[in-house]
């Protein structure tokens, strides 16, 4: 997750920021207000990869669901818009057939949302985002803390665990099986 700036004032819908040219900025839409993305830094890039090939490697071959990138954005809310984007995220197989493959931004949360964390990150903006992504029924949201070599793992606000080097990411019922030593991820 790259640190955000505020590009617009003006009340911006979902279908309009969906229209704007793409220009190589990441933006996400909180509340009508366009907030674009900073490019994020070697390190945070290999660590979403790493995440997102493992993940997507899992759930292809137990049928489990869609792994999406961090340019696909997932609409929270509406009047005012909020579309965000996680740098990992997860849509199991029955929520992806029940919608099917949309061009339009995916209409909810992800069953799973992965953060990444940037060194220029506000913990405030971090912790706002978690929140989004819970009120809008993401089912269990991961946050990596390369410079801690840490994960956090939120899957309500008060059932939230700290992991550790010794520690294992676990999909529990989210993703049955799917399992990630921080020692693999951070080596």
């Amino acid at each position: 997750m790259a640190d955000a700036a505020v590009a617009s004032d003006l009340s911006v819908t979902a279908d309009q920021l969906l229209e704007m040219p793409d220009d190589g900025l990441r933006r996400e839409l909180v509340r009508g207000e366009v907030r674009v993305m900073t490019p994020a830094g070697s390190q945070h890039g290999r660590l979403a990869m790493q995440i997102g090939a493992r993940l997507s490697a899992y759930a292809t071959e137990n049928a489990l669901g869609t792994v999406y990138a961090a340019e696909t954005g997932f609409k929270l809310a509406s009047d005012p818009d909020t579309v965000r984007g996680a740098d990992v995220a997860f849509v199991t197989r029955a929520r992806f057939e029940a919608v099917g493959d949309t061009e339009q931004y995916w209409p909810g949360a992800p069953d799973l949302a992965v953060e990444v964390l940037s060194p220029d990150d506000r913990y405030h903006e971090v912790d706002e985002k978690v929140a989004e992504w819970l009120a809008a029924g993401c089912r269990m949201v991961i946050v990596v803390n390369p410079r801690r070599r840490a994960a956090t793992v939120y899957r309500s606000p008060a059932d939230v665990r700290l992991l550790i080097a010794g520690d294992s990411i676990d999909g529990g019922g989210v993703v049955p099986g799917w399992t990630l030593p921080l020692r693999e991820l951070f080596g």
